[in-house]
């Protein structure tokens, strides 16, 4: 069975995470600099398959958009022109990175380790995957 990829874009990084064959389980995959996703993503989807993509929608607690916004909607139809064949869909991603914050805390991450930026966006994008596993049922 093919991988669901979670991609928590952003304007310098952008973490992933992916889930088991049998779309199961979220797991982080990485962080890689954001001018490199889609090149790092070719790459993956050449050894992997893939049946969709799922990108995180930055949004305020108000429906309002945040400075990421943007960034999302310009990634999103470069992200389906380069695999036509994956489906791309946009999830919620409120509160995934204080989310992840408190998930490296219970991890008992050092103050260090818990400012590592990249390691927050893949535990957020694996935050953002587990959360749409879980909406299937």
């Amino acid at each position: 069975m093919p991988r669901i990829v979670a991609i928590d874009f952003g304007k310098k990084r952008t973490g992933l995470a992916v889930t088991d064959p049998l779309q199961i389980i979220a797991t982080g995959l990485t962080t890689v600099a954001t001018p490199e996703v889609l090149k790092f993503l070719k790459e993956y989807t050449s050894k992997e398959e893939v049946s969709l993509f799922l990108v995180g929608d930055p949004k305020n607690w108000d429906e309002t958009d945040t400075d990421a916004t943007p960034l999302v909607a310009n990634f999103l139809p470069k992200l389906r022109r380069h695999f036509p064949n994956i489906p791309v869909q946009t999830a919620d991603e409120r509160y995934t990175s204080k989310m992840a914050q408190q998930a490296m805390i219970d991890m008992g991450l050092k103050k260090k380790q818990r400012r590592e930026k990249g390691l927050v966006d893949e535990i957020a994008a694996t935050i953002l995957l587990q959360e749409y596993l879980q909406s299937r049922g």
